[in-house]
């Protein structure tokens, strides 16, 4: 979800150390490769940490598939994700994403790789993985890696117009797709899996203060109803594949365009979830960005307007499923760093606040694009 580790991938002039945190290693010898074949590392309960994932296990990993780093590592900014960029003796850096032990299936995992393959094809300009030795997807030492070519750019301007209308273009190009078939093995945007599920996974998590537990158990109660409201206005809405965290820091912008990278949580959902997160400030600003990105989106793909319904709905859903994502996570060293007021009283009742705001938003009219 919070996996940014795109936006760090600066032009190849940038110096090492300015998109991420730099390391060293010396390579061992080459060991065997073996490459991922089954789901059989999800939820086992011998799943390894990332403490485990040394500078050395990178390079043996990439090793392994006839990938050879002349030592210099950069850890680019990914939370959910381990992802380096990493120098090779021979030839120009390459990007390595190690994923999360036990998150995802194998199966789910090569899914998101074929649909950008499928996107690719069809000249849509996304980041893909690179085959090495006929594989997409590796395994070493019980981590599951890929790895990409590096790419430059920089963050989209949406103040402007004309970017709105360019990044409608091509979302609405990665729809036009995304509609052909549904996903198998990866999961769908609903209140059941971005909200009901959190909000158990938290009263129960220990985070929540305990003179705080229930206002906020109330509160989002509160939330949770006025998103069933907003789903059951909308009416049957059509769940597609998307790229599913759609926002600025997952874009590359380069003088071709804009291209979207870390499709990591691809999913099935409503179409409005890849535009909503390109809108902000007020309501009148957001009916303007929203008719620029339409401008260019309905190019290639008719929009629904009934989607308008929810998309204080579904900002509603990743307030709540994002606090449920540190709280999982917690127990790796890399997010009480990252989020260290989230286990402070403020935050809290902030969130209370925050969600007593958005159940307002939900029952007014939605937007409207002139």
């Amino acid at each position: 979800m919070q996996s940014d580790w795109a936006s760090a991938l600066g032009p190849p002039e940038d110096p090492p150390g300015a998109t991420g945190t730099a390391v060293t290693s010396r390579r061992p010898h080459p060991v065997t490769n073996s490459h991922a074949s089954s789901d059989s590392l999800v939820n086992a309960p011998n799943s390894p940490s990332y403490a485990g994932l040394t500078p050395d296990t990178v390079l043996d990993a990439l090793d392994s598939v006839g990938l050879h780093g002349d030592g210099r590592l950069l850890a680019l900014n990914s939370y959910e994700n381990r992802v380096y960029q990493v120098w090779m003796e021979d030839g120009p850096p390459i990007v390595a994403k190690f994923y999360r032990p036990a998150r995802w299936s194998s199966a789910a995992i090569l899914e998101e790789h074929a649909f950008t393959r499928e996107l690719a094809e069809r000249e849509i300009p996304v980041v893909t993985a690179t085959a090495v030795g006929g594989n997409i997807l590796h395994e070493f030492r019980g981590f599951r890696f890929a790895v990409f070519p590096r790419r430059g750019g920089r963050a989209p301007e949406l103040e402007n117009p004309d970017t709105l209308e360019w990044m409608g273009r091509f979302i609405g190009r990665i729809h036009a797709v995304g509609v052909l078939r549904p996903f198998c093995d990866r999961p769908t945007l609903d209140p059941v899996s971005f909200g009901e599920e959190p909000r158990e996974y938290l009263l129960a998590s220990g985070f929540l203060p305990s003179d705080l537990l229930e206002a906020w158990g109330r509160v989002v109660s509160l939330a949770l109803e006025g998103i069933r409201r907003c789903y059951d206005r909308a009416g049957g809405v059509q769940n597609l594949r998307l790229h599913g965290d759609c926002h600025p820091g997952n874009v590359l912008w380069t003088p071709d365009g804009p291209h979207f990278v870390d499709f990591d949580d691809s999913r099935m959902g409503p179409a409005v979830q890849d535009l909503w997160m390109l809108l902000s400030g007020d309501r009148a600003a957001m009916n303007g960005q929203l008719t620029d990105v339409l401008a260019g989106y309905e190019d290639f793909f008719e929009f629904d307007p009934r989607e308008l319904l929810l998309v204080e709905a579904l900002r509603t859903l990743r307030m709540i499923h994002h606090a449920a994502w540190i709280a999982r996570r917690w127990d790796d060293p890399a997010f009480p760093v990252a989020f260290p007021w989230f286990s402070t009283q403020t935050y809290w009742q902030n969130q209370i606040l925050d969600l007593r705001e958005q159940v307002a938003l939900m029952d007014e009219p939605p937007l409207s694009p002139a």
